[in-house]
């Protein structure tokens, strides 16, 4: 089936693959920042992030070329990256949050099409992306000395 036939899935693709590349960029501008500011910890652990979301992208580019669409991700927002550590894992709270709610509804809505292997697709990211959030929660928690 050519993705053509199903604008909604493409628009998931696209949507998703937009998102993916501006958490690269966001991560990779954050991690130069972190670096700047001579928290080491905190940069490498944005670059693996960075890695990590760069592979999303490839799969997402890899499944848009099987269904017979080239990729076509939208203009990238601008990077944000906080003025402390605190602000910056907040901002990226926020952009784990609306990844989660995208891969929701996108796996919801291969489910309800049938389309298995893009669910799966969908359904994984996702959880990498539940376990960034969990990984922001827990550098947060650091960060304000709870235990």
């Amino acid at each position: 089936m050519s993705i053509y036939a199903d604008p909604r899935l493409s628009g998931y693709l696209s949507r998703a693959l937009s998102h993916e590349l501006a958490a690269v960029q966001q991560y990779l501008m954050q991690a130069k920042l972190t670096g700047l500011w001579g928290l080491s910890e905190m940069s490498a652990r944005l670059r693996e992030d960075v890695n990590e979301e760069l592979v999303h992208a490839g799969r997402l580019m890899e499944r848009m070329l099987v269904l017979g669409v080239p990729s076509n991700a939208t203009q990238l927002p601008p990077a944000r990256t906080g003025r402390s550590a605190a602000e910056m894992l907040q901002i990226d709270r926020v952009l784990e949050i609306e990844a989660i709610r995208l891969y929701e509804e996108a796996a919801q809505y291969c489910a309800r099409m049938r389309d298995t292997e893009t669910q799966a697709l969908f359904a994984g990211i996702l959880q990498d992306e539940l376990g960034h959030l969990a990984e922001l929660d827990r550098m947060l928690m650091d960060l304000a000395g709870v235990t």
